[in-house]
């Protein structure tokens, strides 16, 4: 093996495979005055292709979870040597370092232990393995990483030096534990998803055998255990009950026990606290860290608020198709200030625990009773309102309570008008009069419409006139979760069990926990076609896309009705009336159900293009926030400089956003950017990085320009001091030269 003592000696080496471990590397001896270790240089991009090529171990297939971090940001080091760091991260086999087996000793509790992620599956399996390597992102060079894996630290061996785990192990924990297949977790979470959701067991066998044969050969001894594995883990789940006691209070408090890594917040009823039970497992924190940060949150606030024991509100994401994703659930009944900001406060700490500059955007709501402030104040973002509970609550109970189709269409198009006309200074006790007199022989709708919306109707339209809206692609995905959740619950066979909250724990862990997780694998992974396919399809905004605007006619007169020709069947014609319109009204099933429809969305989409036709009610919100904005300042005074200088940065933004949302290619884009030039004192000094010119961004930045600008003066004056105190004739010849 050579010996280097320069980083700039090492190759950069980049395997054409895929995947790719430390076998296949050439491997440099990096002496330094402190120590020697074995290196290897490849692009930062690469370093997952090693890790999941290090976990494909055939003798010890494991996972690698992150064990100490240390990152510096750019600008920080003055001076640095080729070697130094900008990110270093020490990665420990999942089976290590604590050894619970018999004789090991177990570490002592640390901060970060519970913030590690890819663990083994269970805390008895850790076996005390000391196999780990360091990969270093380069201060110097960026996109380069330097892999730091000496020899004694590549066997997967524990203290006394033998093999810990893997078809090796001689003292695998369990009886003939060496003989049985390795199952991952994802194998294992893969095979529980699909048990759940009843999928034959023929059919979770033959995934399950494809899944383990990428650790271990195909055989008859392996699928016969593959068998007796999946037809046990059946038999498991079948015969599991969300009863762990009758008295539903112990039952769940047994929960809370057994699930402590599935809690993020929990308190229990007293005379003082309200119950309130926080539940986010470790899968729904990756994607809230993957998917929420500068990004959107929205929440599916009080479900079930008649029906089950305690309301249910969602936390949302939207993944990478813009589909509704749950990523925490909180059963409460209280929704006071205190304790909305108990849980918002823990759920963030969570996320930042793992994520540490974790950030949302914006945070979506559906309930103008909602408490905004410990929203703004702990997420620190713009709060949204959707009109999707608005909207679907109103077409329900009117194709409910109104037989007439005629009828359901003008009462649903005059709500709406009325909706829209709070931008322009309508009286809506007024409004509300004249709807009440033209539609007087509605008596059961209006009784309702008295009752449920009218007490509460200027709460509900001064949200929606301060608020942002958000758009009918985000409202028809809560609305797709909502419409599942509800399936998924209020099931027939499982009303009796309403009024307990350990059943209400156990459908959401289970059922629809399994259903996101199998939705999202088969879309990453392409291996479940036809669940690919109805994941994809789950949102009416999706299944808009795929109706061609030529299917699409327009009343051009009078603008009271627009035509889709359905795709399946092309003698049938949809009626989309009040087009243009959130109060849209379709004549097919799924707008009959009061869902929002994809001719809706397609029809709005089509009438969005025109401008005889109004526009969306989420365009206009903002159109009015700008003209807000611009008006505010009434003299020619700074504050008119201030609004101005705003609305161009927001616009700037916007341009931007549209600009890279709609190329085609990213190099275009990039090259379009202005130049940033650095300081020339960074120019000129080789071996020593500047930041670029910009104005302090914190109080911090201020007071570190004023201290290197103070450090300066003093230099200078201390200069000075030299020159006057050396003799004359040294001052002229150092003046002279």
């Amino acid at each position: 093996m050579a010996v280097v003592e320069s980083i700039l000696d090492i190759p950069v080496q980049d395997p054409a495979e895929e995947e790719f471990c430390w076998a296949d590397l050439t491997w440099t001896k990096f002496r330094t005055s402190e120590r020697e270790d074995d290196v290897a240089l490849i692009p930062y991009e690469r370093v997952d292709a090693f890790i999941i090529g290090e976990c494909s171990n055939i003798e010890c297939p494991t996972r690698f979870h992150i064990e100490r971090v240390r990152k510096r940001s750019f600008g920080s080091l003055k001076e640095y040597k080729n070697d130094d760091y900008l990110e270093y991260r020490l990665y420990w086999c999942s089976f290590g370092p604590e050894n619970y087996g018999e004789g090991g000793g177990i570490l002592p509790s640390r901060r970060y232990r519970l913030n590690t992620r890819n663990r083994a599956a269970r805390p008895q399996s850790m076996r005390g393995c000391k196999c780990h390597f360091v990969v270093k992102r380069l201060y110097a060079r960026p996109s380069l990483a330097l892999l730091v894996y000496n020899d004694n630290d590549r066997r997967h061996v524990n203290d006394s030096g033998f093999v810990c785990h893997g078809p090796l192990d001689r003292d695998a924990i369990g009886p003939g534990a060496k003989k049985i297949p390795y199952i991952c977790n994802e194998i294992q979470q893969q095979t529980m998803s699909m048990i759940y959701l009843g999928i034959p067991e023929e059919n979770v066998l033959e995934k399950h055998i494809e899944g383990i044969q990428r650790y271990c050969g195909s055989n008859a001894k392996v699928n016969s255990l593959a068998s007796q594995y999946v037809h046990k883990l059946g038999m498991i789940i079948r015969r599991s009950t969300h009863e762990l006691d009758l008295d539903d209070h112990a039952s769940i408090q047994m929960w809370v026990e057994r699930n402590r890594k599935s809690i993020f917040f929990y308190q229990d009823t007293s005379e003082a606290d309200s119950f309130i039970l926080g539940i986010q497992t470790e899968w729904q924190l990756q994607q809230m860290i993957r998917f929420g940060h500068r990004s959107l949150i929205a929440a599916d606030s009080t479900f079930g608020i008649k029906r089950l024991k305690y309301p249910l509100s969602t936390l949302l994401v939207f993944d990478s198709r813009q589909h509704a994703l749950p990523v925490a659930w909180v059963i409460t009944r209280s929704f006071a200030k205190l304790d909305v900001s108990k849980w918002m406060k823990a759920l963030l700490g969570r996320a930042r625990s793992v994520e540490p500059g974790w950030k949302v955007s914006g945070f979506l709501i559906d309930d103008a009773a909602a408490e905004i402030d410990p929203i703004r104040d702990i997420f620190c973002c713009p709060v949204l309102f959707s009109l999707w509970r608005v909207r679907r609550s109103w077409l329900r109970n009117i194709v409910r309570k109104c037989n007439n189709i005629e009828v359901q269409r003008e009462i649903f198009k005059r709500l709406g008008k009325i909706v829209y006309s709070i931008w322009g200074g309508v009286d809506t006790l007024a409004a509300l009069e004249e709807l009440a007199q033209d539609f007087v022989d509605q008596t059961a709708f209006m009784e309702y419409f008295k009752a449920s919306w009218v007490p509460k109707i200027e709460m509900w339209l001064s949200t929606i006139r301060t608020l942002p809206l958000a758009s009918q692609e985000a409202s028809g995905a809560i609305e797709a979760y909502h419409v599942k959740l509800k399936a998924k619950l209020f099931d027939d066979s499982h009303l009796g069990a309403l009024q307990r909250v350990d059943w209400l724990v156990h459908k959401l862990t289970t059922e629809l926990h399994s259903s996101y997780w199998l939705d999202r694998y088969a879309d990453e992974s392409g291996s479940f076609q036809n669940v690919k396919e109805e994941y994809i399809a789950a949102t009416s905004w999706h299944r808009a896309l795929q109706i061609p605007d030529s299917a699409v006619t327009l009343d051009d007169q009078e603008q009271l009705f627009a035509k889709v020709l359905s795709q399946k069947d092309s003698s049938l014609t949809r009626l989309v009336w009040n087009p243009g319109s959130e109060f849209a009204f379709c004549d097919c099933a799924w707008s009959i159900q009061g869902n929002l429809c994809k001719h809706v969305i397609k029809v709005n989409t089509i009438c969005a293009n025109h401008q005889s036709y109004q526009p969306s009610m989420s365009f206009q919100s903002f159109k009015e926030i700008l003209m807000n904005l611009w008006r505010k300042p009434m003299d020619d005074s700074v504050s008119l400089d201030l609004s101005v200088a705003w609305t161009h940065q927001m616009l700037d933004q916007l341009q931007k956003l549209v600009e890279l949302t709609g190329s085609s290619d990213i190099g275009t884009v990039v090259n379009n950017l202005p130049l940033k030039w650095v300081s020339k004192k960074g120019r000129t000094n080789v071996g020593k990085r500047s930041p670029t010119l910009a104005l302090p961004s914190s109080s911090q930045g201020m007071q570190t320009a004023a201290v290197r600008k103070k450090n300066r003066k003093r230099k200078r004056l201390s200069r000075l001091r030299v020159i006057y105190t050396w003799p004359s004739s040294k001052k002229m010849d150092w003046l002279v030269s």
